[in-house]
């Protein structure tokens, strides 16, 4: 959780600022997964943290939801393409790829609970760039392990 605090603050995701008085904030929680190899031992412990964007009203939070995920079939056409030529395929992992994302409209969220910046615990996180939602966040754990 720590490794993944220190991205957020390395990559400006937030500004403590004070919740405006016409605006409602939105969660936070911590989405767990276990990183395992082939022979399914555990290689390593992810913890990402995720906005509870349920909370928001479609309309008046938010107009539309998108999350960068690259279809089955157009993988599958790219595989095909790249064998027939002989291509070599590699792979990469970013692992800060959706904080990339800005926002278009203005998100507050509480602070992370155990991260609580003292002196400052009545401010809220004027999100800059994308928190993936849990239930977006764990399609896309699931889609690349």
């Amino acid at each position: 959780m720590k490794a993944e605090m220190r991205l957020l603050q390395d990559n400006d995701v937030w500004e403590l600022v004070e919740l405006p008085k016409d605006r409602k904030n939105v969660g936070s929680k911590w989405v767990f997964k276990v990183k395992t190899n082939e022979d399914g031992d555990v290689e390593h412990y992810k913890a990402r943290l995720v906005a509870q964007g349920f909370m928001q009203v479609k309309g008046a939070d938010y107009d539309e939801m998108f999350c960068p995920v690259v279809r089955l079939e157009s993988l599958r056409t790219l595989v095909a393409m790249s064998v027939r030529r002989g291509f070599q395929l590699h792979q990469l992992d970013i692992t800060t790829a959706f904080l990339n994302g800005t926002l278009e409209e203005e998100v507050f969220m509480r602070q992370p609970d155990i991260f609580v910046v003292e002196g400052q615990e009545d401010m809220v996180c004027r999100l800059k760039r994308s928190l993936l939602w849990p239930e977006a966040i764990s399609t896309v754990l699931e889609l690349y392990p």
